[in-house]
């Protein structure tokens, strides 16, 4: 089932499953519990980043190749960062560029599988850790690499963290229909022009063992979520570097999920 969270005609703010005429069937419910649909229709005034998580979870360094190509040794345990849940933005929302860096930005994107927890899980085993799972959707972590890099004295939450830096979407996709997350292509679009392209195969800590992780003395809520990291081809590492710049097109593509999309535009 695909579920987007939208704000109809009347102001409301509801889940839904979206309909090609523009509107979606509402739907009751919650990540916990499951969402069911309704008998009703209604029109999609917005849409929305399809949740408002509790906590974000980053992982980087998590795709073999990307280690490689930033010259990383592999690590042994995951690399975990936050993003503040201001960070979050919808799909054909804006990545808005920070005053706060320099005329060359230093902005980057990022291409991964955001997983969606929905069953509390708290010192999870690997083994029973999909079954947390509610579902998932596409995201881009973008990342200011100055702040990143020199801007938190060794922490990365800053540079990960301006508003709008982390965009979700188009809609989340639930577990049942993803029944390895560990088999799927990704990409990442500049412009139409393919950067990133791999598939979530190369991840050195699975989905599952993420979960196990991350929730070992540590409660991970309903609706948080959980960046699995990106594949080779940041543009960081390119030569010349490629930053985004105002006027650029920014996608995310996951197959068997959709298609997130956003303009980059200067701060106001």
């Amino acid at each position: 089932m695909k579920l987007v969270r939208i704000s109809t005609v009347e102001g409301r703010i509801a889940y839904g499953i979206p309909r090609p005429d523009g509107t979606a069937i509402i739907c009751t419910g919650d990540f916990e519990s499951g969402f069911q649909p309704s008998s009703k229709a209604m029109p999609i005034a917005t849409c929305l980043p399809p949740l408002s998580p509790p906590n974000i979870i980053g992982i980087g360094l998590n795709y073999r190749q990307h280690a490689r190509e930033t010259k990383a040794t592999i690590p042994d345990k995951p690399v975990v960062f936050a993003k503040l849940t201001t960070s979050v933005t919808g799909h054909n929302h804006p990545i808005i560029l920070p005053m706060v860096t320099d005329p060359d930005g230093e902005v980057d994107y990022e291409c991964e599988l955001a997983v969606i927890i929905g069953k509390t899980a708290h010192n999870t085993p690997a083994s029973t850790a999909l079954d947390h799972v509610f579902g998932y959707t596409c995201a881009n972590d973008v990342s200011a690499r100055q702040w990143q890099k020199f801007g938190g004295n060794g922490q990365w939450v800053r540079g990960k963290s301006f508003d709008t830096f982390c965009p979700l979407g188009p809609w989340i996709v639930t577990a049942d229909e993803i029944p390895d997350p560990q088999a799927l292509p990704i990409r990442t679009r500049l412009n139409g022009m393919v950067m990133q392209e791999h598939t979530t195969a190369d991840m050195i800590f699975t989905v599952a063992q993420l979960i196990h992780f991350l929730s070992q003395d540590t409660t991970l809520l309903p609706g948080t979520i959980i960046l699995t990291g990106t594949p080779q081809g940041v543009g960081f590492v390119r030569h010349p570097p490629v930053w985004l710049k105002a006027g650029d097109s920014v996608s995310v593509e996951i197959d068997g999920i959709g298609t997130l999309t956003n303009p980059v535009v200067k701060s106001s």
